[in-house]
């Protein structure tokens, strides 16, 4: 099996399908390793990619007033045990534009493999971005993730991020979010990690409201079991008047595994508000005893119970 074979084959484990990328209606890019293996570009939709020392350096602008219909694929990954990935990319969402971003990141036999995201995007006026992030690992834990992204949102323009880890083992993630938000804008964040074994989980992300009402939700869902570790820092500034922020964390710890959330809330503004929540513990008890009442064992409950929450 090549290597297209083995990175389409992890793309089916992840709930993804090769033949979208054969779709002339989906601009899509493929990257193996340092290499880029596939790319196709549509109508108003400019992508730019060059095969650097380290990875791959990205260009991606969606013209003024452009909404694409079909969501734009991007898929990244090592299929060795061994190796580096670097994935600088560039993103700009001109004003009023839209576009849908789906993300396979795939590591299925990683032993030694550091991947590297570093992303920054500029949306535009009234512009939209959605982004869907799906990562899967093998069963080896040797993986170091680091994303990085700084995003800058126009006026009335909305991001929407939805970061999903939870098949095969974490390894080491280090995430880093920062979000600028002008007037009426709208930003969603959302992380789901399950971490096993001796897996490290960190996640900062930052969320400025600094335009005049702004709104904001930074929701993160965390399980971790074994000797698995996980710490989350939310931060959220309300900094005009009108802004509205939340931090919403909830993390289930199994076995000797450790969880920290940080919530960090700032009001600059009198006309701001931002709140925040988060919950660390065990599986609900009642939870755990109406689905045992229904005929299952322990461990199944415990399992269903934590699918649930991380969706």
């Amino acid at each position: 099996m090549n290597e297209f074979d083995e990175l389409m084959t992890a793309l089916g484990a992840a709930g993804g399908d090769r033949a979208i990328l054969e779709d002339p209606a989906t601009a899509h890019i493929v990257v193996i390793g340092k290499r880029i293996v596939s790319s196709r570009s549509l109508p108003g939709l400019d992508v730019e990619a060059d095969e650097t020392e380290g990875g791959v350096r990205m260009k991606i602008r969606l013209r003024e007033g452009i909404h694409l219909t079909t969501p734009v694929h991007t898929c990244f990954g090592v299929v060795h045990r061994e190796g580096d990935q670097l994935i600088e990319i560039e993103v700009v969402l001109e004003r009023n534009s839209s576009a849908r971003f789906i993300a396979h990141c795939l590591f299925p036999k990683a032993e030694r493999v550091r991947h590297i995201m570093d992303a920054h995007i500029e949306i535009g006026e009234g512009a939209s971005m959605g982004y869907r992030e799906r990562h899967y690992h093998g069963p080896y834990g040797g993986i170091e993730v680091i994303p990085k992204a700084m995003v800058r949102i126009g006026r009335g323009g909305r991001y929407t991020s939805d970061f999903t880890l939870t098949d095969g083992r974490v390894g080491s993630l280090g995430i880093d979010y920062d979000v600028e938000a002008d007037e009426d804008a709208v930003v969603e964040l959302t992380a789901r990690v399950f971490g096993h074994g001796s897996d490290v989980i960190r996640i900062k992300e930052r969320v400025a409201l600094d335009g005049q009402n702004a709104r904001g939700i930074i929701k993160t869902r965390i399980a971790v079991e074994d000797d698995a570790l996980a710490e989350v820092t939310g931060i959220t500034e309300g900094n005009a008047a009108g802004a509205r922020g939340h931090v919403d964390c909830m993390e289930i710890i199994r076995d000797r595994a450790v969880a920290k959330a940080i919530p960090i809330v700032s009001v600059t503004h009198p006309q701001a508000k931002v709140t925040h929540e988060a919950a660390i513990g065990s599986v609900d008890k009642h939870q755990m005893e109406t689905l045992m009442a229904h005929g299952l064992a322990p461990e199944e409950a415990v399992d269903m119970i934590v699918k649930g929450m991380l969706g």
